[in-house]
């Protein structure tokens, strides 16, 4: 089998298993098994892959045709133009989280202490500290396997952060300027209705907000403001359609300068509060 041979049957087994992007993740499939680049394979299209990476690249292509994400068969995913790794432990980080870096590093000063709450693969703490460095951070979640993937990737971007183990405030015992989170958002009733993908591989625990979705805006709105310096920030990424309430659930405990973001594609996507 050549590497064109190869894309091509990984390509048509995706497609026939209704895999979106079956070229694209044939291709990168191929690229993680024989460690090549499109350039290499542009000029040596026509030249034998060998046996054991054969073998190789028909067991990924395999598990991809079964919805395993892609993610988690090549071990990583690029967010905030770095590399994290990640496995069935945390969810897979997205484009849309980049919109809640982004706005936090926009108020950040040196010598300020941040909290990411839900932080799951550590992500949106890791991205935050390396852009700014001179803050001091803290992630917290209350998957254990989980933070263990967080700091491996501290350790890999060699970013100096705390982790703890903790169900949302339980176990934090300081206060920060910035809070952070990303929690679970989407309303228990949809879930069986996510791609497979997501609904099948990535951790529940990280995706059922409840009923209506709220669940941890209610108890993170309660309890915030108890760890939370005066004039602090909280930044939380929300639904697309969770704007206005989460919103009504900032004003209610209190904040001010509350104000819905929108992402790259004009969805409500970051809701943020400061304090007294």
């Amino acid at each position: 089998m050549t590497y064109r041979e190869a894309v091509e049957f990984g390509t048509k087994c995706l497609t026939d298993a209704g895999v979106p992007d079956a070229a694209l993740d044939a291709w990168y499939l191929l690229q993680m098994v024989c460690k090549i680049e499109r350039s290499y394979y542009y000029v040596h299209g026509e030249e034998d892959i060998t046996q054991d990476a054969q073998k190789e690249y028909e067991i990924a292509v395999q598990k991809r045709a079964e919805h395993i994400p892609l993610q988690y068969i090549i071990g990583e995913q690029e967010f905030m133009g770095l590399r994290f790794k990640v496995n069935f432990n945390v969810l897979i980080p997205r484009q849309d989280t980049e919109t809640l870096v982004e706005q936090v590093l926009k108020i950040v000063k040196p010598g300020m202490k941040v909290l990411d709450l839900c932080t799951g693969s550590g992500c949106v703490l890791i991205s935050v500290l390396k852009n700014a460095p001179e803050l001091t951070g803290m992630g917290s979640d209350i998957s254990k396997t989980a933070l263990l993937v967080a700091k491996e990737n501290a350790k890999l971007h060699e970013v100096d952060a705390e982790w703890v183990r903790s169900d949302l405030f339980d176990n934090i015992t300081e206060t920060f300027d910035v809070i952070m989170a990303n929690p679970p958002y989407i309303p228990t009733g949809e879930i069986l209705s996510l791609m497979p993908e997501v609904r099948d591989f990535e951790p529940e625990n990280a995706l059922d907000g409840g009923a209506d979705g709220l669940d941890f805006y209610r108890k993170i709105a309660g309890q915030v403001k108890d760890y939370l310096n005066p004039g602090g920030y909280v930044y939380m990424e929300i639904g697309y359609d969770q704007g206005e309430a989460v919103s009504e659930l900032m004003r209610n405990a209190g904040f001010t300068e509350v104000e819905v973001i929108k992402d790259l594609a004009r969805n409500d996507r970051v809701v943020k509060g400061k304090g007294n």
